[in-house]
Parts: structure tokens; sequence; C-alpha cells
């Protein structure tokens, strides 16, 4: 069975990415992190997964971990502490040296995980989104190698409504506080273990099937558009309790502030429809936001 090289394995996107690889079962997963001993890493071995060590600084170490692989699914983390906020533009140094492994190494596919660029898409009003214009700048980086390649790109991981405290507990029930958004402003939503892993996967397939379909292309894993106080009530229906959404004046992060004034102001993946259409047609099922709701909020906080 081919392999397929899952870099980010022990974090919410390439996690979503490996449970689907599992399901579908066409390739094997191989599981690449910065560390064995770390409690993610020892919980995929012992699940019998390979699971092997990559540094995104060193080169050589990826071209290891890579090699004997037909696939991989690659993406980079800006906000590890080794990149934000010391050092913001390094992880595009990261994402080159994770195309430069891949192509001296021969992989036939590299799935990437991107984002638009928020400066041209701002026409030049937003430039210090680095989270968002580095991702776009690896994917310059990526079309230019030769390397046959796609992109899926994420929205607001509905994830982080309990990954990162977006829904908070209060005196009669909850409260979304987000930082700069307007109760009229619409927000893109990726639910990422369900959507976002199926995504990954159809896409790969399709390159097997009919590489021409998907090489260079991009697809936005839009699962929902919706304003906050839209998201609030949907989850206060299904928790049967009161939830309000807050808008705050900063996130307490200058890099965030903007990127969410950008996202606010200008949208994101503005001409695709919810659920992308482009992706039903590869076959992913997307998840309904009662679905989500049920499967993941309910759970958690009734």
């Amino acid at each position: 069975m081919p392999i397929i090289t899952i870099f980010g394995a022990t974090g919410t996107q390439g996690a979503a990415v490996l449970e689907h690889i599992l399901k579908d079962g066409k390739y094997t997963p191989r599981a690449v992190t910065r560390s064995l001993n770390s409690d993610k890493a020892k919980a995929l071995i012992a699940r019998g997964i390979e699971v092997v060590e990559g540094n995104l600084w060193d080169k050589e170490s990826l071209k290891t971990a890579i090699k004997g692989s037909e696939a991989v699914f690659g993406n980079t983390n800006f906000w590890h502490p080794d990149i934000y906020p010391a050092n913001p533009k390094s992880e595009v140094t990261q994402g080159k040296n994770l195309v430069d492994a891949a192509k001296e190494v021969g992989v036939s596919f590299f799935l990437y995980s991107s984002l638009p660029n928020a400066t041209k898409e701002s026409n030049g009003l937003y430039t210090h989104c680095y989270h968002v214009d580095n991702k776009a700048e690896i994917e310059e980086y990526l079309k230019a190698s030769g390397i046959p390649y796609a992109t899926i790109c994420t929205g607001w991981f509905m994830e982080n409504l309990w990954n990162f405290g977006s829904l908070v507990k209060t005196s009669k029930g909850y409260d979304i506080p987000l930082a700069i958004y307007g109760p009229e402003d619409k927000q893109i939503g990726t639910w990422i273990s369900h959507d976002f892993g199926q995504a990954a996967v159809k896409v790969l397939n399709r390159f097997k099937e009919n590489r021409e379909e998907v090489l260079g292309k991009a697809y936005p894993v839009v699962s929902y558009r919706f304003t906050y106080p839209e998201l609030a009530k949907a989850i206060g229906k299904a928790l049967k309790k009161e939830v309000t959404f807050t808008t705050l004046e900063t996130t307490g992060s200058a890099e965030l502030d903007e990127a969410f004034t950008y996202g606010a102001k200008f949208g994101m993946y503005n001409s695709t429809p919810a659920p992308n259409p482009d992706l039903v047609a590869l076959g992913v099922e997307f998840g309904t936001l009662e679905e989500f709701l049920q499967a993941e909020v309910v759970p958690r906080f009734a």
C-alpha cells in the first residue's frame, strides 16, 4: 500500500487527515513528529501507526522522514514559539525546507494546507497577517518547485469553541467572546475533524484517479458561513441554554487583531458557497451545523 507522510499528525489538522486516511484504507499513514517521546506520539505508536521524527528546521531529517512516500500532507505551525512572536517570517523557511525535501526524495503528490494572501486580497491594506501570508508564500514556492500539488484551505476552526476557549460559561449559559468581529460580520467555519480530513482524502484519491482534475487547484474547506450571533443562536438551541455573542476590542495580539480585521472586513473565500461544491463533487460529505453541534458541542457543554 502506498505511504502518505503526514506532517503535524499530532495537531488538529494532521490528526484529522490521519484518521480519515486510516478510515479510507487506500494509503498507509506515516506520522511525523518532532519527538517520539511526546504523549501524542506514543499514543499513535501504541495504535500501530508508524511515527518518525522530523524537524522543519532540518531538511535532511525531513528527507529521511519522507523517503519512500508516494504523497505528503504538509502544514506549518505559525504559532509555535520557535516562530511567533520572535520571528514570524521564519515559518516560510520551514515551509521551503519541507518543499525542498519532498522534491529531493521525489514524492508524486504534495497536498498542502494553505491560506489566502491577505496583503493581496486587501490591496495592501493589511500587510502584517503573517500567519496567513506566510502560507500563501510557501504555496507559491511549492508551485514553482514543479512538484505535483494541490492545496486545501481552512476557515475558522469550529474546534476553537473548546480548544481555545471560544465558548465561555456564564451565569445564564454561555458566551462567545471574540475580538474585532461585529454582529453583522460573516465568518467561514471549518469542521476540521470531520470535513477537512475527508477533503484531504478525497483530493488525494482523485489525484490517483485523474490527476489533471486536481493539479494546482485550491480547495477551501468551507463547511459553514455564519455571523457569530447566528452561531450563538444555533448553539443555544442545541444546548437549550442562553448563548450570547460579545465583541471584544482586541485579542491582545497585533498579528491576530489585523488578521481578524481582514477576515471581518474583506471575508475569505467569498466566491465559494458553503459547503464547497467542488469538494462535494469529489465525494466529501460535509456535516451540517446541527450535526456538528450534536456530535461535538452538546457532549462537551450540555
